[in-house]
């Protein structure tokens, strides 16, 4: 009995994708960024706490509407042939029941913000909903369904900026910070999608590295190099330390040393898996950098 609820937790788990922190982590990071860059940093630890746990929902109840659109799809590819829906690890009606109660929990964290920045949280995200549930239909009716994504994800820095200051009143700061997190999602995810590119042509689906071809990679350097750009604006209006900008510099070039290393090796699941952590890597250096600046 107990080995069996293992499994099960284990399967429920992969569909939520808890079990890869990495992906969890690459939308936590934005958020950090925000919530660094008002003008009332370091935020309290109720803010910074229910910033996380909001993350885990939303990106959970993503990921599992993600899998419930692409569940016929996913046994083609290579990549996702084994997730737990597709592999009949996970029945259609347990996916349904898991996706409205990570709605359910991302609802209830939104309602515990303080009441002054409540309201506007949760108009807020209302508004990103449509946008989270949408983005895995994308791939099959718009040539750059990861540019749904972005806006996905811009959304997390938005949110924070709003529990912290109860107001989107962010002038400069805000929005650099917000069009940083819309080109480094556009960039990153285009890697990913190199990952499936043979499959999803052969499916008829969708994706950014196959509308731009042979362009991706330097569209991808391109979105790396105006995200630490905005970055840099957004710290200089946030009046950061001069102990922020060697992060920035490291990260910089880190970014511009993983568009080479893509040319350098061969397309795939290792190779789009590799740069996707190292972004990560990446985006939480430069978030130290601010949480660095603001405490020293």
């Amino acid at each position: 009995m107990n080995n069996l609820f293992t499994k099960k937790m284990g399967y429920y788990f992969q569909l939520l994708r808890w079990n890869k922190p990495s992906g969890r982590l690459i939308l936590l990071i934005p958020a950090g960024w925000s919530l660094w860059l008002t003008p009332s940093a370091p935020p309290s630890l109720f803010v910074f706490g229910i910033i996380i746990l909001g993350g885990l929902f939303v990106s959970g109840a993503g990921c599992i509407a993600n899998d419930i659109w692409d569940r016929k799809f996913d046994k083609k590819v290579l990549r996702t042939k084994e997730r737990p829906l597709a592999n009949g690890n996970v029945s259609l009606k347990t996916a349904w029941i898991l996706l409205i109660l990570m709605l359910f929990f991302s609802l209830f964290i939104v309602l515990a913000i303080p009441t002054e920045s409540r309201n506007l949280c949760l108009l807020l995200a209302t508004l990103s909903l449509p946008f989270i549930l949408l983005y895995p239909s994308a791939k099959r009716w718009f040539k750059f369904p990861q540019l749904i994504l972005s806006i996905c994800w811009g959304f997390s820095v938005l949110i924070p900026w709003a529990a912290s200051e109860s107001s989107l009143e962010g002038g400069g700061t805000l929005l650099f910070c917000w069009l940083a997190t819309i080109f480094w999602t556009f960039g990153f995810d285009t890697v990913y999608a190199m990952a499936d590119e043979i499959d999803d042509k052969v499916i008829g689906l969708n994706s950014s590295a196959i509308s731009l071809g042979k362009k991706s990679t330097q569209i991808v350097s391109f979105c790396y190099f105006f995200t630490c750009l905005f970055l840099a604006l957004a710290a200089f209006k946030a009046n950061l330390g001069l102990i922020y900008w060697p992060f920035w510099l490291v990260s910089t070039l880190g970014m511009q040393r993983e568009v080479l290393l893509l040319n350098s090796r061969s397309q795939g699941i290792k190779t789009s898996g590799l740069h996707f952590s190292n972004q990560v890597r990446i985006g939480s250096l430069l978030l130290l950098g601010m949480v660095l600046s603001k405490l020293i």
